[in-house]
């Protein structure tokens, strides 16, 4: 079976030019996006006028960490010709629909996901190699973009996204790149305000240093839990395990990190309740899994290990490279995307729905060799 590339789109200007470059281009995956989403929250009691108010409620938030977010978004929203609080959903939908799912029946739909990366020491040609498989609902296949962004304040940045998002995970021409999956913790949506998470990913794809991504991880508070791993290409990486008012820390061993969708930083498990595990179970497997098929390589590394460690398909469909299944909501689950990088060089490949489609598109991003060097200096 074959399946659509994830289309790129190039974006460049100010942030409303950007937005509406975004909107005109990916119009008909946007509004797909929102159409999942809103029937997600109509079926928790949230109609679109509570939708408009709660869109509205979180543009304060995002407008206080950058205002020019919120231009970009109704960039978006002008060009794809979708309300705004579409877009903002299409920003901000783990923390309104989790938020909702709370409020109704304590009940989530965390995505799942398998990060991995290596350092430099670890790979065959001495370059960071850095990937994961997002696992989410399988209509995401058909929703993802590639957005190249032209900065000029900034490194340029390469992120797969779903259509009408700023950032998922990526890589900039700075040589950092970034992935995330989802945690749960009992501290979860219990307080506010906080920062929306793809407006987080996308901060830290602006950072010209490790330093500056590290900084906006710690310090930007969250609604829920999530976990973002984070590499820059001199050869430094870090796993960053977040609660909502509290972040911990996880360094690579042996220059290997793998992670999937449990807490693992000894500081965090004595410090929070895991309460996604419930929905998750195979977590516990899919992260050992991955790393069984990295770890004897090491030294030796390559996106191709990469590639066949996500497609690892143990315990199928609870695998770590899924195939669609109806959770027990019934919305049909899979490994949406499967991604990997070499964030120095400003290589990224994607492969939509790879349990059923092993066809990979190359994108790519020019390197910023100075700045790369200064970085790593």
């Amino acid at each position: 079976m074959d399946f659509v590339p994830f289309p790129l789109i190039e974006l460049s200007g100010g942030p409303r030019e950007r937005g509406l470059q975004h909107g005109q281009a990916a119009a008909d995956r946007i509004r797909r996006g929102i159409d999942m989403y809103s029937e997600s929250l109509l079926k928790n009691g949230v109609d679109w006028k509570h939708l408009e108010q709660r869109a509205n409620a979180m543009v304060p938030v995002v407008e206080k960490f950058d205002p020019a977010y919120v231009a970009e978004m109704r960039g978006i929203a002008d060009g794809a010709g979708v309300p705004f609080a579409g877009v903002m959903l299409m920003n901000a939908r783990t923390e309104m629909v989790a938020a909702a799912r709370r409020q109704q029946s304590h009940q989530h739909f965390p995505d799942g996901c398998t990060a991995a990366f290596a350092l430099p020491e670890a790979s065959a040609d001495g370059v960071l190699l850095h990937g994961q498989n997002w696992d989410w609902r399988a209509e995401c296949a058909e929703t993802g973009v590639v957005l190249r962004i032209r900065r000029d304040d900034g490194p340029d940045i390469l992120t797969f996204t779903e259509a009408g998002g700023l950032a998922r995970s990526g890589l900039n021409s700075a040589g950092i790149g970034l992935t995330a999956n989802a945690l749960e913790c009992d501290r979860d949506y219990q307080r506010g305000p906080g920062v929306p998470l793809p407006f987080i990913r996308r901060k830290v794809l602006e950072s010209t240093y490790l330093a500056e991504a590290v900084r906006t991880i710690f310090a930007t508070p969250k609604l829920g839990s999530n976990h973002m791993a984070v590499s820059h290409c001199g050869g430094e990486a870090f796993g960053f395990e977040c609660a909502p008012d509290e972040t911990f820390w996880v360094a690579p061993e042996g220059g290997l990190y793998v992670h999937a969708n449990h807490w693992i930083s000894d500081a965090a498990r004595a410090r929070v309740k895991d309460t996604g595990l419930q929905e998750t179970p195979c977590s516990l497997y899919r992260d050992k899994r991955v790393r069984h098929h990295l770890a004897p390589k090491r030294g030796t590394l390559t996106l191709e290990d990469f590639r066949s460690a996500f497609f690892d398909d143990y315990g199928s469909p609870w695998a770590v490279c899924r195939p669609p299944r109806p959770n027990d909501r019934g919305n049909l689950v899979a490994t949406s995307a499967m991604i990997l990088m070499r964030p120095g060089e400003g290589h990224l490949e994607a492969c939509p729905m790879p349990a059923l489609n092993r066809q990979f598109t190359t994108y790519t991003l020019t390197p910023d060799r100075a700045a790369q060097k200064q970085a790593a200096e």
